[in-house]
């Protein structure tokens, strides 16, 4: 299970822009590709999913 949270933490800190090349480096020795792929494509989803909401919350406003 800690493995999955750091999996979580990298996909983070890849998406706001602060992950070190070294640690995205160890990341990629630590993790597979298809599960950094799929958490990323979650948290995309979930992203655009509060984006809208947002936007029709204060559109409707």
């Amino acid at each position: 299970m800690l493995h999955f949270f750091s999996a979580i933490q990298s996909v983070l800190a890849a998406f706001f822009g602060v992950q070190s090349e070294n640690k995205r480096q160890t990341d990629f020795k630590q993790h597979s590709l298809f599960s950094i792929a799929i958490i990323a494509i979650v948290f995309f989803i979930l992203f655009v999913i509060a984006i809208y909401a947002v936007v029709v919350l204060v559109l409707n406003t």
